[in-house]
Formats: C-alpha cells, structure tokens, sequence
C-alpha cells in the first residue's frame, strides 16, 4: 500500500539525514530515538485504523455516492439479538451487511440461514475472532479467515465475498494472508463504538452527526443495547429520506 511504503520511505530519509547530522556532530543521539517512535507510532496507528489502509486496501465508505444511500453492517454475529435486528430491520424496509463469526454459526446456524432469506448480505469475520489476531502468524491468519469461510458455506450453500478484520486490525501478516484471497475488504466509516459506550442516547447522537450519504456504519448484533440503538438510527434515517442497503448495493457491485 502506497501509504505503507510512504512510512518507511520516511523512516529511510530520517534516520539517513540524522545519521548524517550525529555522524558531524550537528545533533545528539537522541534524534534516533524520537525518529524510531514517530515510526513505530505512524505504523501502530495504521495498523489500528482500517481506515488509513496502511497494510490493506479496505472500503471504509463510497465517497462518490450522490444519492441518499447509506449501508449498515453488524460484526460478531449471529446471536440471539440478531432476530431483533431482523425484525427491525424488515419494519424499516431495511438491508445490511452483517460479519459473522464461524463460531457464533455454528451455534446459530437458523439464525444465519434467516438472515440471508430475508435478503441480507453475509461475509465473514474469521473463525474464532481471537483477541490474539493481530499476534497470529500469517498462515494462522489464513486458518481463521478459512475455517470462518467454511463455517459460513457449510450452512448457506454459498462462499462470503466480503471480510471484515476483527477489531478492524490489520498488518503485514494479516495482509499476507489476505493477498492469497478473494476477498472484498470491508472497513467503515461510521464507528458507533456501542461495545465501549455504555449510553444508548450518546452512540446514537454520534452515530447521527456523522450520517453522510455513502456511508459505511459499524454496529454489533450482540446487546440490547445496540438494538435499542438501531431503532433509532433506523429511524432518524428514515426521516432523512436515506434507502438503508447493502455493501454490494452501496458499492454497485
């Protein structure tokens, strides 16, 4: 990624011209560390900002999109809200993208099977999400994203062609990994954080500052909370005219 190669092409030219100004006796050592923690902090940043697509080309939003056009898409599903998503959902005359966790299939497995009838997309969201995942080695990387892949395939008959990375986590592993697949890399653009924010009121007044058409919201289908959230989005969409849709539908795909 050309942002990838822009840090480093950045670390090269610093640490070239400090060694070049300690080496005459122009500045102190000290340069060297400052200049290896702005790096490190450059690609720490990137590696936890899908946005920035530092490691991976992932879509965060579709900036063209001139219609009132918005997607809403659902992590670490499915669960025993999900219905509740559906059913409100299906009331708005709503679509949605929703990221699976094979795990969470394979405990639910009529749960997905509703969501993909009532005419919602599925992609996938790894095998186990593990909170390691950003310490996986590459072919551990690829273990999840396949095993997740035919978790999901072995129920609905089809392959996923949307992944998300758990905790939107990337890095030169988890790009590796991905470069070997067919996936369409889905980020977001609209980050309701309703897994860290305990005020239904607040995620939902920060979620509506930030609607724009050709939007890509993040959500979880995992709490009550997030439901009650959900209802006022869709509703607070709804009034302003948005069609609520897919990731493929956004993207024309």
């Amino acid at each position: 990624m050309w942002r990838l190669k822009l840090i480093n092409s950045f670390g090269v030219l610093y640490f070239t011209v400090v060694s070049t100004l300690v080496f005459v006796n122009k500045i102190s050592v000290w340069w060297f560390l400052l200049g290896g923690l702005l790096w490190i902090g450059m690609l720490t940043w990137g590696a936890f900002d899908i946005r920035l697509n530092v490691f991976v080309k992932a879509i965060t939003s579709n900036k063209g999109e001139t219609r009132k056009r918005i997607a809403i898409t659902f992590d670490d599903g499915p669960t025993l809200f999900t219905p509740m998503v559906l059913e409100l959902l299906h009331k708005y005359n709503a679509k949605a993208t929703f990221f699976c966790i094979g795990n969470q299939v394979s405990k639910y497995p009529l749960i997905l099977k509703q969501t993909f009838v009532e005419g919602h997309l599925i992609g996938n969201h790894t095998q186990t999400h593990t909170t390691r995942m950003g310490f996986l080695s590459a072919d551990e990387v690829t273990q999840e994203i396949e095993l997740g892949e035919q978790t999901i395939e072995n129920v609905l008959g089809i392959r996923p062609m949307w992944y998300r990375p758990p905790f939107g986590v990337t890095n030169p592993k988890i790009a590796n990994a991905l470069s070997k697949t067919h996936y369409k890399i889905a980020g977001w653009n609209i980050r309701s954080l309703d897994t860290v924010i305990d005020r239904e009121q607040r995620i939902f007044e920060r979620l509506k500052r930030k609607i724009r058409p050709g939007g890509i919201i993040l959500l979880h289908d995992t709490s009550n909370k997030s439901v009650n959230v959900l209802e006022q989005l869709l509703i607070e969409l709804t009034n302003q005219h948005y069609e609520m849709v897919t990731l493929d539908e956004l993207l024309n795909h």
